[in-house]
């Protein structure tokens, strides 16, 4: 048996040669390549050799295609698609944020915690190196609770954070796509309708299930979220000059705000942590990447940029703007410009979005097809109950962005609940559990040990206070003004 194995060659092992030659090429250009994973001999294992429904050539053929289509995502397209899914929501909640916590401590903690969530991409990175088998969070945790036996366990537990997470984060899409449409519209039409109208538009956009796709349209997406805040940093700017005082009459502060609550304290460091929230869709990510070794290029990228643009626009908006400041803070710029902002953001508000939804049902669609042709969704069967899940997961997100219709604390619920663990305390408990050797305290650990504790720390304090400051916040809301009621027709 030792000697069949011996020489029966792999399942396209008489392609090899032309792939590294394609793949090289790849590299140099950062263009799609196919790539054969380390996990990817079990797979066509089970692919060529131990499913019914691959005993002819048409099926190796669609296999084979479905592996290549779903491997063709480079560094720098990646880089735009990191960026495209966090910056959105994020620069928009921003402002507000930096009025409750103050210039210096907005400014601090935008910085601090970008930086932090570079950190923890890395290891994301390293741990998705190390173990290429994990596609999705999920079986990071089952990996990570297989260490004491619950491995099964971690695995859907993980999963159903992972898909919850991210169903809200298309919520909030949805949500502010209706607050865009209302305010272009001046309020004529019912905001459920176009919260309706939203999701419709993010279900169309999810449909193409593969990220190299997708990346095509994130390109629109970053153009549309600089013009639009950019429009409303000089509207503002020039507002701000047009009023009395001018520039030094507007009433922004270097400190938090007087009678800060913890309340509001909190939900306004959550909303900055959830502007960070990438990690999540990593290993997704670079599952289709050609060259993943390429990924810290696409982090720093995307890092460097997104601590830029959150900076800038939280700094800026709220020295325009002042105690003032609305979120979204497209909000802020007032009538005309408000429109044409969120006109412009449209773009940026729908396909973030749906770049969520993609990796959620990448990983929901890939469980029900596991050892199936179908997931690759290149065959009637697999378009068919894409569409079918897209759509369900789509309505879902709609229901929630109706019962929570508060932007800044239904961005502020995703950050605490999710967020702190998947870009903070969990890749700080992955580097002890995986890539950690030897004593944590050692010199060549000592740097990695002390930063990997620090995001774990963060990650929980999130986790505990913003939770708690997002629900209390949440009830008190909804319990004082009817635009905040579950389901009612709302002004912006």
């Amino acid at each position: 048996m030792g000697h069949d194995m011996a020489v029966t060659p792999a399942p396209g092992a008489k392609n090899q040669q032309h792939q590294q030659v394609d793949t090289e090429a790849a590299r140099q250009k950062d263009e799609p390549a196919p790539q054969s994973y380390p996990d990817d001999t079990e797979d066509n294992n089970n692919i060529f050799g131990e499913s019914s429904e691959l005993n002819d050539d048409r099926m190796k053929q669609i296999a084979a295609e479905g592996n290549a289509h779903f491997h063709r995502l480079g560094w720098k397209r990646l880089s735009i698609v990191l960026v495209v899914e966090a910056v959105a929501l994020g620069a928009l909640s921003l402002p507000g944020a930096f009025h409750t916590l103050g210039m210096i401590l907005g400014v601090f903690l935008t910085v601090f915690l970008g930086l932090a969530a570079v950190f923890t991409s890395y290891i994301v990175g390293r741990v998705k190196l190390a173990h290429p088998d994990i596609s999705h969070y999920a079986d990071a945790g089952r990996l990570l609770l297989a260490k004491v036996g619950l491995g099964r366990f971690g695995y859907e537990i993980f999963g159903a954070a992972f898909v919850l997470e991210l169903l809200l984060v298309v919520g909030s899409h949805a949500l502010t796509g209706s607050i865009a449409l209302v305010t272009i519209n001046g309020g004529h039409v019912c905001s459920i309708a176009f919260s309706a109208v939203s999701a419709i538009v993010l279900l169309i956009l999810a449909i193409p299930p593969s990220f190299t796709e997708v990346a095509i349209l994130g390109y629109i997406d970053f153009v549309s979220i600089l013009a639009a805040i950019g429009i409303t940093i000089i509207a503002t700017a020039i507002q701000a000059s047009d009023s009395p005082g001018g520039l030094s009459g507007v009433s922004w502060s270097a400190y938090p705000k007087d009678d800060l609550s913890f309340t509001e304290a909190f939900v306004a460091v959550s909303n900055i942590v959830f502007a960070y929230s990438f990690a999540i869709g990593q290993f997704s990510f670079m599952d289709e990447m050609h060259t993943p070794k390429d990924y810290m290029k696409s982090i720093w990228a995307n890092g460097a940029m997104q601590i830029f643009i959150y900076t800038l626009t939280g700094a800026l908006c709220y020295a325009f703007i002042g105690s003032s400041v609305q979120s979204p803070a497209l909000l802020s710029a007032g009538g005309l410009i408000s429109k044409i902002a969120f006109g412009i953001a449209l773009p940026v508000i729908f396909i973030s979005g749906s770049i969520n939804t993609t990796v959620a049902l990448r990983y929901v669609h890939g469980r029900l097809y596991k050892n199936s042709i179908h997931r690759y969704i290149n065959t009637p069967i697999g378009w068919a109950s894409w569409i079918g899940i897209v759509s369900i997961f789509t309505v879902i997100a709609w229901i929630i962005a109706e019962t929570i219709p508060i932007f800044s604390d239904l961005l502020s619920l995703c950050s605490a609940l999710f967020v702190s663990g998947f870009s903070f305390y969990i890749p700080g408990i992955m580097w002890f559990a995986f890539l950690c050797k030897g004593k944590w305290f050692a010199r060549e650990n000592i740097a990695m040990s002390v930063g990997s504790i620090v995001v774990f720390i963060i990650g929980m304090v999130v986790l505990v206070g913003g939770t708690y400051a997002t629900i209390v916040d949440i009830m008190d809301q909804i319990s004082t003004g009817s635009d905040h009621a579950p389901f009612t027709c709302r002004s912006v």
